[in-house]
């Protein structure tokens, strides 16, 4: 038997396994990197984030993304070669993470890696009617197997196009498995670059599970104040938007697109909410002449229409539903302001109140897919609908 299948084993037997989490998201603000240990698998998984931290990228890796991110025609050399690339940077920063928590590489069991998106080409946006969902993560998993010494599993999301879904929103499947409680009713929020969110039922129903994306979260806000205020990369404590008042006539531009008319589950991206759109939603509006402050509050104000409007479509009675927030959105007053506004009687809590820091949400949830890849696969995630298909998701690579 190869060393490594029998390693694999021996991992996936043992009563307690420690899988580092990463996420790196449309923002390209830096890596998530979570610490988590588990036992158990599927409705029976108990975790505890042993460490958290973000190490913040530099201006040289952002501006490699930038070159490639998003855009639909690219320089393929540089594509190929940062996907070995991405992995090694990644590798590096874990091992400055493990180096300041004195832990060693041969205690960790598994790296769970969601790589960098580039481009998500849902058909819903693309419509080329040969062609179905696409998704492209770089940040390949066996160069960062083979530079931490660790066993890696990693891009995600292809299974989930494999399986009918769009390859976005994965939420569903960790939220279910560690967020969902008997008799409550609860609604997990993710703002991150787009906006999703999870509903999770009291009664514990795979079949009534549902995640979706809403909408813009953080993108467009940040695409505009990068380009309004180079080397700032988001409206921290939404500054800019508190200053200015909410347009009426941009606002209702920026919500005339058929992405809110379509079904639920649906997925978004930048390719989508970008520059380009808003520019294209202030000649409709004919708002050219408006000043920062009050494109970055209609902004502000978009993204959280977006969310409002998909909770209420939903969800007959908000109220009776417990709501949690993570991601980088929910640190946006301005921006939780207006979901108040949108969503009165609503109160906001965040998932530190269950036990996870919303800021490592995200990469915990890889962590979880990893460790159901690993140990279990047999959660029946519903039968019959789209959008969320019951697959195990991920790809082994070893160190050698």
């Amino acid at each position: 038997m190869n060393q490594y299948l029998d390693k694999l084993y021996r991992i996936a037997s043992r009563p307690e396994r420690r899988i580092i989490g990463l996420m790196s998201g449309t923002s390209v603000d830096g890596l998530d990197i979570a610490l988590c240990r588990f036992r158990g698998n599927g409705m029976d998984t108990e975790i505890r984030l042993e460490q958290f931290i973000t190490l913040p990228y530099g201006a040289e890796f952002k501006e490699e993304i930038a070159s490639v991110f998003s855009k639909s025609q690219v320089d393929l050399q540089k594509l190929c070669l940062l996907n070995g690339w991405i992995a090694e940077q990644h590798a590096d920063l874990i091992a400055q993470a493990l180096k300041k928590w004195g832990i060693s590489p041969e205690e960790i069991d598994i790296v769970a890696s969601h790589g960098q998106t580039i481009f998500h080409a849902p058909k819903s946006l693309h419509g080329i009617e040969k062609f179905g969902n696409g998704t492209l993560q770089l940040g390949d998993g066996d160069h960062l197997a083979v530079r931490t010494g660790i066993i890696t599993i990693s891009d995600f999301r292809q299974k989930h196009i494999a399986g009918g879904g769009e390859g976005a929103p994965l939420a569903a499947y960790g939220d279910y498995l560690i967020f969902s409680k008997a008799g409550e009713n609860r609604i997990l929020l993710n703002i991150g670059g787009i906006a999703n969110f999870t509903f999770l039922p009291g009664d514990l129903n795979p079949d009534r599970v549902f995640c979706s994306d809403t909408g813009t979260g953080n993108t467009l806000m940040d695409a505009f104040i990068q380009k309004v205020h180079p080397g700032t990369y988001y409206d921290s404590n939404g500054q800019l938007a508190s200053q200015g008042r909410i347009n009426e006539k941009l606002l209702q531009a920026l919500l005339d697109h058929p992405f809110f008319e379509q079904p639920f589950p649906k997925t978004t991206g930048p390719e989508l909410f970008n520059l380009a759109y808003l520019d294209a939603a202030k000649r409709k509006a004919g708002t050219s002449a408006i000043s920062e402050a009050d494109i970055m509050a209609t902004l502000n104000r978009f993204s959280a229409e977006g969310i409002a409007q998909a909770v209420k479509s939903q969800i007959d009675a908000p109220s009776d539903f417990h709501f949690y927030v993570s991601g980088g959105g929910m640190h946006n007053p301005v921006l939780m302001n207006n979901l108040r506004n949108l969503l009165p009687g609503i109160q906001f809590k965040d998932t530190s109140a269950l036990g996870i820091d919303p800021d490592a949400k995200e990469a915990v949830l890889f962590a979880v897919l990893a460790n159901e890849w690993l140990t279990g696969g047999r959660v029946n995630f519903g039968e019959g609908r789209n959008g969320i298909p019951t697959v195990s998701m991920g790809k082994l690579s070893f160190p050698g």
